[in-house]
């Protein structure tokens, strides 16, 4: 079993500003990709930036160049730096761990809103 706790969430101006943090526990050896994913109000739940065990990342289009994940495997964290926040990025934001076993966890979820 893995779990997930995301935070780091809030309220932002357009322009701002925000790093989420996810802290996994639990048999995080077998992480194979962690990542995070959006979900916005009326849309379906995408992927935001994902890193995969060897270290490699992967962005959606829309985030290149605004936002970073990044992951300190001492601290069992990944972080997602998010700059230049549209309203378009208000949103819950997921951390989502994939295992070498083929197995899936989320975290509960944490809301990020950008104001105009």
């Amino acid at each position: 079993q893995v779990q997930l706790v995301e935070s780091g969430g809030g309220l932002v101006q357009a322009g701002g500003s925000l790093r989420l943090s996810c802290v996994a526990s639990g048999k995080t050896f077998s992480t194979n990709v962690i990542g995070w994913y959006r979900q916005g109000p009326g849309k379906q739940r995408e992927l935001v930036a994902q890193v995969m065990r060897d270290g490699r990342t992967d962005y959606a289009d829309s985030m290149k160049g605004r936002f970073a994940i990044s992951r300190d495997n001492a601290k069992n964290t990944v972080y997602l730096q998010m700059n230049s926040l549209k309203p378009e990025d208000t949103a819950v934001y997921y951390c989502k761990l994939e295992t070498i076993f083929g197995g899936a966890y989320w975290g509960q979820g944490t809301q990020v809103t950008v104001s105009s």
